[in-house]
């Protein structure tokens, strides 16, 4: 397996990501990677966290599944966050000097599934405050842009908080362990734009993409699923978030989703503390000259 980046990161993909919020980049992980993932998904997926859920079924018994922050006891997800490129990935595109792990989570749908993710942004509801956040979207199948993530390019510098879903409502199994966030109470909140339907203006981009293919975002880029899989096509995503020199400790009044304040207290962390201790670990640093 590799644990250097396949090929440089360059000038012109750091301006990409930093100009649209979002960049495909291909072929950077080699399928030793991508079975490993595969592998950790499936244990997952069989002893599933006390937070995964599902997010929808239909009629067809169609899912759409969920989990997060399962990396200390799913020994492949370890290994892959602690030894693969990945943070480098981040820390290069990001700008920043040092990149601390923040959790994972995966995303499993059944052949045929239709459920659609909404459009949002991530930080708003993470329990941190930072523009250095950043995901590393991983299919561990192909799959096809209709049916791929799709980002809104540049909308990671609008610098607006949009009323967003409250994914706790996607729970047709009542789990008692699903968050809620409730953005109706902030002031400074607008409302999502159309972007389905001005989508000349907004511009919602996906792509085709196979394993070892990555689709990096911003964590303020506006982002949703389309939800169109074929009849005979699953989804299976990893997908790793990460954090930057400017990213902070922020427990949130309307609702965080992951919530980890519980777990971040109990490290001895607290609002405005940088990201650390073995909850978040460093795990790259931008090598001195």
């Amino acid at each position: 397996m590799n644990d250097t980046l396949p090929y440089a990161i360059t000038t012109e993909h750091v301006s990409t990501y930093d100009r649209d919020g979002a960049i495909l980049l291909k072929g950077l992980f080699n399928p030793e990677w991508i079975a490993l993932l595969d592998e950790g998904l499936s244990r997952s997926r069989a002893e599933p966290t006390n937070r995964g859920h599902t997010w929808d079924r239909d009629e067809a018994q169609r899912e759409m599944y969920y989990d997060t922050f399962a990396w200390r006891g799913v020994p492949e997800y370890r290994r892959f966050i602690e030894e693969s490129p990945c943070a480098e990935l981040a820390g290069q595109l990001m700008g920043a000097d040092r990149v601390n792990f923040f959790f994972e989570a995966v995303f499993c749908r059944s052949p045929g599934n239709q459920f659609r993710t909404p459009w949002h942004q991530d930080e708003p509801y993470w329990s941190v405050d930072g523009f250095q956040t950043c995901t590393v979207w991983i299919p561990l199948v192909p799959v096809a842009a209709p049916s791929a993530l799709a980002v809104v390019p540049g909308s990671h510098r609008w610098e607006k908080r949009f009323l967003q879903a409250d994914f706790g409502q996607f729970n047709p199994d009542g789990h008692d362990k699903v968050p809620h966030s409730d953005f109706s109470m902030l002031e400074d909140t607008v409302p999502m734009p159309d972007i389905d339907g001005e989508a000349e203006t907004y511009r919602p981009t996906s792509f085709d993409m196979v394993p070892g293919d990555v689709l990096v975002f911003n964590g303020r880029t506006i982002h949703g699923g389309s939800g169109q899989l074929a009849g005979d096509r699953k989804l299976r995503v990893f997908t790793a978030k990460w954090c930057g020199d400017d990213v902070r400790v922020s427990f949130k009044d309307w609702g965080m989703d992951p919530d980890y304040s519980k777990e971040m207290i109990a490290a001895g962390l607290k609002p405005g503390d940088a990201l650390g201790t073995d909850l978040y670990p460093e795990l790259w640093h931008r090598p001195t000259a």
